[in-house]
């Protein structure tokens, strides 16, 4: 991880204990409580900060990383021309880095903070040792790479067929299910640079948004006002990769509903 602001947290012994904290994570919290309470103790809390860089290309990933709350984690694709595409959104659903397969496991994209808060840091070693005792935890695991593959698999689509005004209500919509807060603290250059778009096509597509209803913009803060504007204008995408998630992981699904 690139340091910068990224900093261990430490817990006195007035705050909330570690186990409270892994619970803001939803992935972590459909397992069996035993299941939870080993991987806990093998867990260090970090508190991350907005373009932290959790991994980069090519480097071994030795930690699963699970967001907590409202932090998010964008996989992003850096290109030549210096440019990088977001190509998936991870937050309190899921986790990042090396989940699924045993040994060295080179990253393929950059892991980079997009909206800041904590996370917990779980070692590779300690991940598998507990896979090995518990299948569950290496079904629900695998369960979840799935989910983000097809999420993976439906952005290759999306970005080549639909027009940015739908590809980005379906980010917005994204983000609100995971944050549950109708606020979103990002900013327009923030969401040219995810989409490779320039930052004036980017204020089009705000300005447009806000015209309909869908959103309202202020100092770096875009706020869902009409949901159901925003299913309306975004395309099958969004449906589809959720759709996805409900089959597989309901019991995710059913804590974000709750």
């Amino acid at each position: 991880m690139r340091r910068g602001t990224a900093h261990d947290k430490r817990l006195s012994g007035q705050d909330p204990p570690l186990s409270d904290f892994v619970r803001r994570n939803r992935l972590l919290c459909s397992l069996p409580a035993r299941t939870l309470e080993l991987l806990t103790e093998a867990a260090e809390l970090l508190t991350v900060a907005k373009d932290d860089i959790l991994f980069e290309p090519g480097e071994e990933a030795t930690d699963a990383c699970f967001p907590l709350g409202s932090t998010v984690v964008a996989l992003v694709l850096p290109l030549q021309d210096g440019r990088a595409i977001e190509a998936g959104t991870i937050g309190c659903e899921g986790a990042v880095g090396g989940i699924v397969s045993v040994g060295a496991i080179p990253a393929f994209a950059r892991g980079v903070v997009r909206l800041p808060g904590d996370l917990v840091r779980i070692p590779i070693y300690r991940l598998e040792q507990i896979k090995r005792a518990d299948p569950r935890l290496h079904d629900a695991l695998s369960r979840y790479t799935d989910c983000l593959v097809s999420q993976l698999l439906q952005s290759v689509a999306c970005a080549t067929v639909h027009p940015l005004l739908a590809r980005c209500a379906r980010w917005l919509l994204a983000a609100h299910d995971r944050l549950e807060d109708p606020e979103v603290p990002l900013t327009q250059d923030a969401l040219a640079e995810m989409f490779g778009v320039a930052r004036s096509y980017m204020t089009r597509i705000a300005n447009a948004l806000q015209a309909k209803g869908a959103i309202s913009y202020h100092r770096g803060l875009i706020r869902i006002e009409d949901r159901a504007v925003l299913e309306d204008i975004t395309c099958e995408c969004y449906g589809l990769v959720k759709q996805h998630y409900e089959r597989l992981l309901p019991d995710i699904c059913s804590r974000a509903a709750s």
